[in-house]
């Protein structure tokens, strides 16, 4: 019976806990492999998903890899290929710990014959849905990957050195200065993407590569000149790749020491890649002369269409498993299992952290910042479309109360003017969430492969949307408020002013909490918004804070609604010191103190500036929600992975 393998989700964090699946030990023990290179097996590996509600009740599990074993060795590349749906990703994922977590997996994957977590530096994954910051241009790319990636003690300028020679070496010398383009911007094509993307997990040299579908959208010469330098580097450095790669020429195909052919989710061949035209001509399926071996074995395990290619009598499934019961009892299958004991029984080194790659938290917050900074300058929908709309606003909240004035009439149009700006104005800043989305994806894929931590990433996002957010705060807000004819102290209009600059600062701090939970443009906007609708009605505007029913609405909504400290806070600002005629024309005898206790019922036992304190306080904890959601996130994921997997049983 298969074992249970654990999670073996990627470590986000460089550290020192072990990484792989695996029940029990290898057995023999002999002398060490030289070095901290990769020597990857995998034996009996198999993945299976629930296929629909229906079936899961019913504890039925649709298979999408069963009883698959190879190996990688350092300095050579092993191709996983295969039709369209039959496991290539999901073998990738398996080897590199990233299953979804409603899957069950068996059997075990060692390094060096060990049970082990590869540390920083040490593994790199490249996806088919890499996502890449679109503003930057090439160069910005790598360069600010670099300076995460590489070690500390390395010079800056050999750190750029590098960067220019892995873009040289993926053939994007002459678009350096590209920007990589997205919505409403071309910018690279998609086959030049996928060299960035390429370039960015070649940079610190891995010990273990994975690339999944590397050469999608490249023509044929691309394809070739991408992949061979990956074969060169692959010995250079001796590193150990693995690349699911779908239809390669016959150019691209001779450059795979290995090849592992995959269909219905089970192995068809293991082995090299010169052998497997025996083993297909042995089984009664030669490859023609001229004709790509890649074409032929791919044609021959392909069921996607209902024409039989292969044979007009045999079905497609039927040839297919015959091919893998053939691959089962032959002496290819029975050099890889000899192959899998070798490399487990020669137990190599651990791969030990090490502790001079990572860059230190100072350094990560600054060049995240830089280049996100740079990302949202360039972004016109993050803050800028946002100053448009903003300075609009601006100029109709101050033509709608053209100079207020300080008539009796004038308490209900501040108080409306007041709820305006504290509520509508700063909820305004969903506008961003998709922007927010796209920067939580490149910050998750960084993430995995350990680039650096939660703790810089929420920081730089908050230290570099500061000065956006101050210029969106002061230019509308001088404009209404000179239109407006408010009181004329300026450190009036600088609590103003700050006011509404943090109370966008919380909703930014809200929104990347829901991008982080709801990845999703429309529900993230429904969601933020719906959250700050409810924040809004227990402000104590629509209902007097008195008046507010006590369960749920008084507590707790009214004391953590930060709607509530900034509608309390501008009512003080404005109010105070302000006398109104109790009728047109008669003297002032109504008090701007007593219209905030006995009218609007707000808390006087503390100043203002206690309210705008408040505030910041509460940038600081949302702030510090963000962290512990992202880090929450991160450990449910193995935690949900093992709970899955057990109760499938």
């Amino acid at each position: 019976m298969d074992s249970l393998v654990n999670s073996n989700g990627i470590c986000p964090e460089p550290d020192e806990r072990e990484w792989g699946i695996e029940i029990g030990e290898c057995e023999s023990h002999v002398a060490k492999k030289t070095g901290s290179l990769a020597y990857l097996t995998w034996e009996e590996l198999g993945v299976a998903v629930s296929s629909s509600e229906w079936s899961a009740r019913k504890n039925e599990r649709k298979c999408l890899l069963t009883g698959v074993s190879g190996y990688a060795k350092p300095g050579e590349i092993v191709a996983f290929m295969g039709p369209s749906g039959c496991g290539k990703s999901t073998l990738l994922d398996s080897l590199a710990g990233r299953l979804a977590s409603n899957t069950r997996h068996t059997g075990r994957v060692l390094i060096n014959g060990r049970k082990q977590r590869l540390t920083y530096g040490a593994l790199a994954y490249m996806t088919q849905e890499r996502v890449l910051t679109w503003t930057l241009t090439v160069k910005e790319a790598v360069y600010y990957s670099a300076e995460l990636q590489l070690p500390k003690l390395m010079p800056r300028s050999e750190k750029r050195e590098r960067a220019d020679r892995t873009i040289k070496e993926m053939g994007l010398q002459d678009c350096v200065n590209t920007r990589i383009g997205g919505w409403g911007f071309k910018g690279l094509s998609g086959g030049q993407k996928r060299r960035v993307s390429i370039c960015l997990e070649l940079l610190t040299h891995p010990k273990l590569m994975l690339l999944d579908e590397p050469t999608s959208g490249l023509d044929s010469a691309a394809s070739y000149y991408v992949m061979n330098q990956i074969a060169k580097l692959t010995r250079q450095y001796h590193m150990t790749v693995l690349v699911a790669i779908h239809q390669p020429s016959s150019q691209v195909f001779g450059l795979f020491n290995n090849l592992c052919l995959l269909s219905l989710g089970k192995a068809i061949y293991f082995g090299t890649t010169f052998a497997a035209n025996q083993f297909f001509a042995a089984n009664g399926f030669p490859c023609p002369d001229l004709q790509n071996p890649a074409d032929h074995y791919l044609i021959t395990i392909n069921i996607d269409f209902d024409e039989d290619i292969v044979s007009e009598e045999i079905p497609a499934e039927q040839v297919i498993n015959a091919l893998a019961e053939s691959y089962k009892s032959s002496e290819i299958y029975t050099e890889v299992q000899s192959e899998i004991a070798t490399i487990c029984g020669e137990k190599g080194d651990i791969i030990q952290r090490e502790g001079s790659l990572q860059v230190n938290f100072i350094t990560q917050c600054l060049v995240l910042s830089q280049r996100s900074f740079i990302h949202m300058h360039r972004d016109l929908g993050y803050y800028w479309l946002r100053l448009v709309i903003y300075i609009g606003l601006g100029f109709a909240l101050g033509t709608l109360f053209f100079q207020i004035g300080s008539g009796f009439g004038s308490i209900d149009a501040r108080v409306s003017m007041i709820m305006f700006v504290s509520s509508f104005l700063a909820i305004l800043a969903i506008g961003g969430f998709p922007s927010f989305v796209e920067e939580m994806k490149v910050f998750q894929w960084e993430r995995l492969n350990g680039h650096y931590g939660v703790g810089s990433f929420v920081i730089s996002n908050a230290i570099s949307s500061i000065p956006y957010l101050l210029v969106i705060s002061l230019i509308p807000g001088t404009i209404a408020y000179s239109i407006m004819g408010l009181q004329r102290e300026p450190k009036l209009f600088i609590y103003f002013a700050l006011v509404l600059f943090v109370s966008m600062l919380l909703v930014e701090s809200l929104m990347m909490i829901v991008a982080t939970i709801v990845p999703n443009f429309l529900m993230g906007i429904i969601t933020g918004a719906g959250i700050q609708g409810v924040m809004i009605l227990g402000a104590g505007f629509f209902r007097l804070p008195n008046e507010l029913p006590h369960v749920f609405w008084k507590y707790p909504i009214y004391y953590i609604s930060f709607h509530r400290y900034a509608l309390q806070g501008l009512y003080k600002n404005e109010f105070e010191g302000l006398k109104f005629p109790e009728y047109s024309g008669g003297p002032p005898t109504i008090d701007g103190g007593m219209i905030l206790k006995s009218v609007l019922h707000i808390e006087m036992r503390y100043s203002k500036w206690i309210d705008l304190g408040i505030l910041f306080g509460m940038v600081v904890a949302y702030r510090i929600t963000l962290f512990c959601t992202i880090k929450i996130i991160e450990r449910a994921r193995p935690i949900l992975k093992d709970s899955m997997v057990i109760s499938s049983f």
